[in-house]
């Protein structure tokens, strides 16, 4: 770079001491300290755009010998009057504290200007990108959205309840009496400490009572959510797991609209081949109930691993809403009926993917979760 001329540091000026030059008092040495950093920042710093030029400037203002602040400091702050010399110090500090850091602010940008410039020199369009993981839904949650979809289309509604639940909304009110073995702590999660009793609600059926507490028929409703009862944990079973309840009532459904669901729902889920059979079973809060089985979508029905060689996979528990259950909810049982089901997201999600044991779909173990994409 150049030694700048014009406008800028005279150095007859900075060869002078002060009283040679006038400069008497603290106003105008202020001001000349002023008009030199001015100077500095418009005819030099700014006219910086390579490492030569900031050598260049660097060594005109802060050599130690010749330099633009060492003559400053060798004419004007030693050699002036007494009375002025903590003035001049003070703006002649000022001064060389100022142009050091922006010296060194602009060095930092050279330098950094010239990774970047040296970075993209070494990139090669002409390479591969980088592949990125992509994260994805868990098994569980693809499986649950699928069964709620299906449920959707047909004119359910989805509702969620609270995980912790009253004896009364989990077991009573429907119609799971007190002695029934299915309270015993043995089967259900009790609260410690709570004041009602509370449990870990056992399934989603409680969303049932709450919801025709609070809405007049028609319901139609699925309730996903997770569920909590001691079972041993093993392949198939857990402590905790999911389920989807579902309930429509209004007037004059009866089985044939209970069966013409769930015939949909299978069929939507397993494939349009699958077929459905209902066997009798019991739930307190449904009468009649039943067991519902499909065709093994695996094998067609003539037998394989999936379902132990019958030829059939049991799916979940239903049946028509027990009257006993509306007169917790000031429904009548002349006028209304309706039907109800809750199956395990798990199970289905196993059993339409393959999966052999349960524990898997907990691990959280990626070279297991990225077969689901």
């Amino acid at each position: 770079m150049p030694r700048p001329t014009g406008k800028m540091t005279d150095d007859s000026i900075v060869d002078k001491g002060l009283s040679e030059q006038g400069f008497s008092t603290p106003h105008i040495i202020a001001d000349k300290f002023k008009l030199l950093r001015s100077q500095f920042v418009q005819f030099y710093l700014q006219k910086i755009s390579s490492e030569s030029d900031w050598k260049s400037v660097r060594d005109y203002w802060l050599a130690r010998k010749s330099g633009v602040l060492s003559k400053i400091k060798d004419n004007w702050l030693n050699p002036s009057l007494k009375e002025l010399t903590p003035v001049v110090g003070k703006e002649f500090n000022a001064l060389k504290a100022f142009v050091e850091a922006a010296l060194e602010e602009k060095r930092r940008e050279i330098e950094t200007a010239g990774q970047s410039a040296t970075a993209r020199e070494r990139i090669d369009l002409s390479l591969p990108g980088t592949e990125r993981p992509i994260g994805t839904r868990h098994l569980i949650r693809q499986t649950s959205e699928e069964l709620q979809r299906i449920f959707l289309s047909i004119g359910f509604n989805v509702v969620q309840g609270p995980e912790i639940e009253t004896p009364y909304y989990n077991f009573e009110a429907l119609n799971i009496p007190e002695h029934h073995p299915a309270r015993d702590n043995m089967d259900t999660f009790y609260i410690e400490g709570a004041k009602n009793h509370d449990v870990l609600r056992t399934h989603t059926s409680p969303m049932q009572i709450r919801t025709m507490e609070k809405q007049a028929p028609p319901v139609r409703i699925v309730v996903p959510g997770k569920v909590y009862r001691r079972d041993n944990p093993d392949a198939t079973h857990g402590y905790m797991f999911h389920q989807i309840e579902g309930l429509a009532v209004d007037t004059d459904i009866t089985f044939c609209d209970f069966k013409g669901t769930v015939e949909y729902f299978v069929r939507a889920f397993l494939g349009p081949k699958v077929k459905i059979r209902l066997r009798p079973s019991y739930f307190p809060f449904t009468e009649p109930s039943a067991e519902v089985d499909a065709s093994c979508h695996v094998c067609g029905g003539s037998g394989c691993r999936i379902c132990k060689q019958s030829g059939w996979i049991e799916l979940f528990g239903a049946g028509m809403v027990n009257p006993a259950v509306y007169g917790f909810v000031n429904y009548d049982p002349e006028r209304l009926s309706g039907f109800a089901f809750g199956m395990g997201v798990d199970r289905f999600a196993m059993m339409k993917y393959g999966v052999s044991e349960l524990p898997l779909l907990f691990q959280n173990d990626v070279r297991f979760l990225k077969q689901f994409p």
